[in-house]
């Protein structure tokens, strides 16, 4: 089972998840994808198109159930203090009147750019959530 993370940057971009380079998946916000492994051997890929993950190769020796996360190395928490900072610091040099401040205030859109842009392969990013297995859980 593959869910995404309710991230602000994953909710705009259009997320697929590649199962033996042959079945799309789409990857909604609030609706998690359920694979059916038909072989012992599952390679999966997540894209938006430009962005791509390394491949995972799952192996099967008995029935078994994965969890993934799809997740974005840039958090909500940081997306909104990158706001913040912006914005003090355009206020500042609005204020002031001094153009390096103003100048300053475009550092996190930049890194953001050079984060979306850059580090292709990086920007989505496969963890996992929970491992379990049929057989652990018939145990247990």
């Amino acid at each position: 089972m593959i869910r995404r993370a309710n991230q602000v940057l994953l909710s705009f971009l259009k997320v697929q998840v590649i199962v033996n380079n042959k079945e799309i998946y789409p990857l909604l916000n609030d609706k998690p994808v359920l694979i059916e492994a038909d072989n012992d051997l599952v390679k999966i890929v997540v894209s938006d198109g430009f962005h791509f993950t390394k491949p995972i190769e799952l192996k099967y020796s008995q029935p078994s159930f994965y969890h993934f996360k799809i997740v974005s190395p840039v958090s909500d928490l940081q997306l909104l203090g990158g706001a913040f900072i912006m914005f003090f610091f355009y206020l500042l040099g609005f204020i002031t009147g001094i153009l390096l401040m103003k100048l300053l205030s475009f550092v996190p859109i930049i890194l953001l750019l050079v984060i979306y842009y850059v580090n292709r392969k990086s920007f989505i990013q496969i963890r996992q959530d929970n491992l379990t297995t049929i057989h652990d859980r018939q145990r247990g």
